[in-house]
C-alpha cells in the first residue's frame, strides 16, 4: 500500500488528504517498507514495470510501483549480491537484464526471469558506474564497464563477453548515461561525450570549480532529454548540451569528429542538485538540496523545483518541499532522481524512502483546490498565474473562515491580501459587523494615511470594544492615531456606556481622548480621578499651573515626589497659594516648606517652620533655629520648645535673650553635660557664670576635675580649689592639679619668652630709626679723604656724598670702598670685627 502525501510540503496527513495542483505524491509502501527498516537504499534504476534498487549491504530488490517485492533471479539465492554497497545499477528498455556494480570489484549480469544471462566481472578495483545499451534490439546484449576507462562488453559468437576499450579516462569515471550511439560520462576535470560509431571522444566540457563547494564531493547528474541533448546537473549548475552533426564546411577537416557538442544552457540554482530529468520543452524537473541548515543545523527538506530554462537562466514554474523520511541526516548525494518521462512520474529516492510524484494535468487546479477549500495552495498557485486572481480567491477564503467562525483567521487574511485597497478593506469589514467580531479586525485594519478609512468603520470598532471589551477599548485609543476618528462622538459615547466597574478603563479612555481634543483641563481631572501619575507630565507639558490651585492636596496624594516637583518652582505657582492650601494637612505643609527653605530661604512662613520642625523632624530644628538668616520670634520658638522640652534648643534660644543663667540651670540639671556648661561660660566669659558653675559643681566631684580641666586661661583655678571640701572625695584630682600646673607653667614660659622677643625687636628697631634719620651738612665741613669742602653755599653739588656713623665724610668720587677710611675709626674697627 502507497501513502498519499500532502501537497503542501509536510509528510504528515491521513489518506484521504488532498493531493496539490501541480504533483501528487506518493510514498511507496508494502514490502518496501519492511526492507528499508534494515537496510539502505545506495542506488536505483526505474523501469515502467518495476523499480530496482541496491542497497548498502550489497542486496539488489525488484519491487512494483507500489513496494510490493517481484519474485525474479535477484531474489533467489546470493549469487547477485555483492558484498559491500551497490555503486550503480542500470536496466535495459525491456526489463529484461540488469547490471550492478560495486566496490567490491565486482560487475553482476543478470538476467531477471530466465536463465539466458548470468554471469559476474571481477576487478581489482573499485567500479563505481556502469550502463546497459538502452536501444539493444537486435537481441545482443551490450554494457559500458567504467573504471579508469571504459571498456564495453558484448556477447561473441560463443555466447561469451568480449571486452573492448574504448578510451582511457582522466581519473576515474563518476557516473555514465548512454543514449544511441553516445555514451556521456563524467570525471573530475569535466564531462565527454564518446561516439561509438566514429568511436571517438567528441571533446571535454569542463566544469567550472564552485566557490564555495568541492566538486569532487558532488555527484554528477546526467540525463538524456532526446537522442542528441544530454541535461548534466553538478553541485548547483545545470547545463543542457546538444550534439549536432557538422555541417560540411566544419566536416572537410578530416581531423574534427563528425558530430559536435554545443552548449544550449548554463544557469546557476539556489540549491544543489540532486537530480534532474524532463518535463516539457524548455522545462526541466529537478530535485534540490536546500544549501540553508535548521536553527540546528540539520539539513532542510529537499525540493521538487518545476524550472523553464532560457540562455543562460530559468524562471521557477513551482517548487514543492518534500516530505522525506529522514531528511534531517541526509547529504546531497544520498539523494537521487529517477523517471518515467511517458507517464510523467519522476522518483524521489533517499536511504530510507521512496516518493513518486506525478504531475498533475488538470486546466483548472486553482477552481479545483477552491472547490475542496483548499484555499492556501489556491493562493499560491494562484501567484503563478492560476485561473483566478489571487485577489478573487483570497475573498472567497475570508468569506469560508467566517462561515467557519475562524474570525481571527480571516482577519489576518485580509491584512494579508487587501493591501491599500480601502473599497474592499470597508467591504470586507462590514462582514465582521454582522457577526460581531470587529474586534478580531481591529488589529489589521489599515491606520495609515495612505489607506485611510471612513472614520464611521472605526468609531464602529471603538463602540463594540465599548460594550464587550473594555480594556481593548483603551488599548486601541493609545494605538490608534486620534485622526481616525471622531472624537467627541466616542466620548459621549463613554459617557452614556459609563459603568462603575470598568471605571479605571473607562476614565483613562477618557484623558486619552480629551487630550486628543486639546481639552487638557478635563484631561487631568479624569487622571486625577485615577490617581495615575501621568497627571503632572501633562501639567509640566501644557502649563496646567493655573488650574490646579485647588487640587494640591489630590496631586501630592498621587505622588508627593511628583507634586513638590511642581509646587516648589514659584515661577510657576506662588508659594502663598500653595501653603493656604496645605493648612488643611500640617504633614503636607513641612514637607512643602521643608523643600522650600531647601530650594531658597523664605522667611515669611519661618515662624510656621519652627512649630512644623519640632513636630515632624526635630534633627533639622536646631540647625534652622541657628541658621542666619532664619526669621522668627524667640519668645513663640522658646514656648515651642519648653513645651516639647527641647532642652537644647532652649539653650540656645535662651542664650540669644540674654538669660544665660537659665541656660546654665537647664545645661546642668536637665542635660546634664557639663562640657556644654564650660562651653557656654567661655563663650559668655562672664564671672557671675562662672562663679555660678563653680558653685553648682563643687557639691560633685566628677563635676570639680572637669571644671579644673576647663577653667584655664578663664577663671583663677583657687577659686575652684577654695570650694573643695576637706575630706571631699574627687576622682582624679591630683591628674587635673598637675595638668593645670603645667599649663601655668607652660603659659608663664611663653610670655616670658614673649617679652624678651619684644624688648629684642623694639632695640633693633630703634638703631634702624637713628641710623636713618637725617644729618646736617654745613659748608665748612670736608671731605675726611681729600680734605675738600664738601658743598658750597647757593650751588648744588656736583657729587654725591656719603656718611658714616662714626660722623666721617666722603665725596662718592673719593670713596675707595665701604668703609671709612680714618685710621682707629671706631665704625672701621667694627666693621673689620664682623669681616
Amino acid at each position: 500500500m502507497a501513502d498519499i502525501l500532502p501537497p503542501n510540503n509536510s509528510d504528515s496527513g491521513s489518506d484521504e488528504e488532498e493531493v496539490e495542483p501541480k504533483f501528487k505524491y506518493q510514498r511507496i509502501g508494502n514490502d518496501l517498507r519492511n526492507i528499508l527498516n534494515t537496510d539502505v537504499v545506495t542506488c536505483s534504476a526505474v523501469h515502467s514495470k518495476f523499480l530496482i534498487f541496491g542497497t548498502f549491504r550489497g542486496r539488489v530488490y525488484l519491487v512494483d510501483h507500489h513496494g510490493n517485492s517481484v519474485e525474479s533471479n535477484l531474489s533467489t539465492g546470493d549469487r547477485h549480491t555483492h558484498s559491500v554497497a551497490v555503486n550503480h545499477i542500470d536496466v535495459d528498455a525491456r526489463g529484461e537484464y540488469v547490471v550492478t556494480c560495486s566496490d567490491d570489484g565486482r560487475v553482476n549480469i543478470t538476467s531477471l526471469f530466465s536463465c539466458e544471462i548470468n554471469d559476474t566481472l571481477s576487478y581489482d578495483k573499485f567500479i563505481k558506474a556502469i550502463a546497459l545499451d538502452p536501444e539493444d534490439k537486435s537481441g545482443v546484449r551490450r554494457f559500458v564497464v567504467c573504471d579508469d576507462k571504459l571498456t564495453l562488453y558484448e556477447p561473441s559468437l560463443l555466447h561469451r563477453l568480449r571486452p573492448r576499450e574504448l578510451c582511457a579516462v582522466e581519473g576515474s569515471v563518476l557516473s555514465i548515461s548512454w543514449q544511441g550511439n553516445f555514451v556521456a560520462w563524467a570525471s573530475h576535470l569535466g564531462v565527454r561525450v564518446y561516439d561509438l560509431r566514429e568511436k571517438c571522444s567528441l571533446g571535454l566540457m569542463k566544469w567550472e570549480v564552485p566557490a564555495q563547494a568541492r566538486q569532487e564531493n558532488f555527484r554528477c547528474h546526467l540525463r538524456w532529454s532526446n537522442p542528441t541533448t544530454l541535461l548534466i546537473g553538478w553541485v548547483d549548475t545545470i547545463s543542457i548540451r546538444e550534439i549536432r552533426k557538422r555541417n560540411a564546411i566544419e566536416a572537410s577537416s578530416s581531423n574534427l569528429p563528425g558530430y559536435v557538442v554545443n552548449t544550449v544552457s548554463t544557469f546557476q540554482t539556489s540549491f544543489y542538485i540532486c537530480g534532474l530529468a524532463p518535463l516539457a520543452a524548455n522545462q526541466l524537473v529537478v530535485l534540490g538540496y536546500r544549501k540553508e541548515r535548521s536553527a540546528n543545523y540539520k539539513a532542510l527538506r529537499p525540493v521538487l523545483c518545476v524550472i523553464e530554462y532560457k540562455k543562460n537562466t530559468y524562471e521557477e514554474v513551482c517548487q514543492d518541499i518534500l516530505p522525506v523520511r529522514g531528511f534531517e541526516e541526509y547529504t546531497v548525494n544520498d539523494y537521487s532522481l529517477s523517471s518515467i518521462i511517458e507517464e510523467n512520474r519522476y522518483f524521489i529516492i533517499a536511504p530510507k524512502d521512496i516518493v513518486v510524484a506525478s504531475l498533475i494535468e488538470t486546466d483548472d487546479r486553482v477552481e479545483w483546490l477552491i472547490k475542496h477549500n483548499k484555499f492556501e495552495e489556491a493562493m499560491e498557485i494562484s501567484t503563478h498565474g492560476g485561473s483566478l486572481p489571487l485577489l478573487s480567491v483570497a475573498r472567497l477564503y475570508i468569506n469560508h473562515l467566517l462561515t467557519l467562525k475562524k474570525y481571527e483567521d480571516a482577519a489576518k487574511l485580509c491584512l494579508r491580501v487587501l493591501g491599500n485597497n480601502k473599497a474592499l478593506w470597508q467591504e470586507e469589514v462590514f462582514k465582521f459587523v454582522k457577526c460581531q467580531q470587529l474586534r478580531c479586525v481591529s488589529a489589521y485594519l489599515p491606520t495609515s494615511e495612505d489607506c485611510k478609512l471612513d472614520p464611521q468603520v472605526y468609531e464602529m470598532v471603538l463602540y463594540e470594544f465599548l460594550l464587550l471589551d473594555v480594556n481593548g477599548l483603551l488599548n486601541l485609543i493609545k494605538e490608534w492615531p486620534p485622526k481616525l476618528y471622531n472624537g467627541l462622538a466616542v466620548i459621549n459615547a463613554i459617557e452614556d456606556k459609563f459603568r462603575e466597574q470598568n471605571a479605571n478603563e473607562l476614565l483613562e479612555a477618557l484623558a486619552l481622548l480629551y487630550s486628543y481634543q486639546g481639552n487638557y483641563e478635563s484631561a487631568m481631572l479624569m487622571y486625577l480621578k485615577l490617581q495615575n501619575k501621568v497627571v503632572f507630565e501633562l501639567i509640566r507639558r501644557f502649563e496646567l499651573y493655573d488650574v490646579i490651585s485647588q487640587l494640591i492636596i489630590p496631586l501630592i496624594q498621587i505622588d508627593r515626589e511628583g507634586a513638590f516637583k511642581i509646587l516648589l518652582d514659584k515661577s510657576k505657582i506662588k508659594p502663598d497659594v500653595v501653603v493656604h492650601q496645605l493648612e488643611q494637612n500640617q504633614e503636607y505643609l513641612y514637607w512643602y516648606l521643608d523643600g522650600l527653605e531647601k530650594t531658597e530661604s523664605h522667611g515669611a512662613f519661618h515662624e510656621k517652620l519652627v512649630g512644623l520642625y519640632a513636630k515632624y523632624d526635630r534633627s533639622k530644628l536646631l540647625p534652622f533655629l541657628r541658621h542666619p538668616l532664619s526669621n522668627y520670634t524667640i519668645q513663640e520658638a522658646l514656648a515651642i520648645c519648653k513645651s516639647k522640652g527641647f532642652h537644647p534648643e532652649m539653650v540656645y534660644l535662651l542664650g540669644r535673650m540674654g538669660n544665660d543663667v537659665e541656660a546654665l540651670n537647664i545645661i546642668i540639671h536637665s542635660i546634664k553635660d557639663i562640657e556644654m556648661a564650660i562651653e557656654l561660660c567661655k563663650e559668655r566669659n562672664d564671672d557671675d557664670l562662672w562663679n555660678k558653675l563653680i558653685d553648682e559643681s563643687s557639691n560633685q566631684g566628677e563635676m570639680v576635675t572637669k571644671v579644673l580641666d576647663g577653667i584655664v586661661d578663664y577663671v583663677n583655678p583657687e577659686l575652684v580649689v577654695s570650694k573643695i571640701k576637706l575630706g571631699q572625695n574627687i576622682p582624679n584630682l591630683q591628674q587635673s592639679l598637675t595638668k593645670m600646673l603645667w599649663h601655668y607653667k607652660l603659659k608663664k614660659d611663653f610670655m616670658d619668652l614673649a617679652h624678651e622677643i619684644q624688648l629684642t625687636d623694639y632695640f633693633d628697631t630703634h638703631v634702624v630709626t637713628l641710623q636713618k634719620r637725617g644729618r646736617n651738612v654745613s659748608d665748612d665741613q670736608v671731605c675726611a679723604s681729600c680734605s675738600c669742602t664738601l658743598i658750597v653755599s647757593d650751588s648744588t653739588p656736583t657729587n654725591g656724598l656719603t656718611i658714616f656713623n662714626c660722623g666721617h665724610i666722603y665725596h662718592e668720587t673719593c670713596l675707595t670702598d665701604s668703609r671709612c677710611g680714618v685710621l682707629g675709626c671706631y665704625s672701621r674697627k667694627l666693621l673689620d670685627a664682623n669681616l
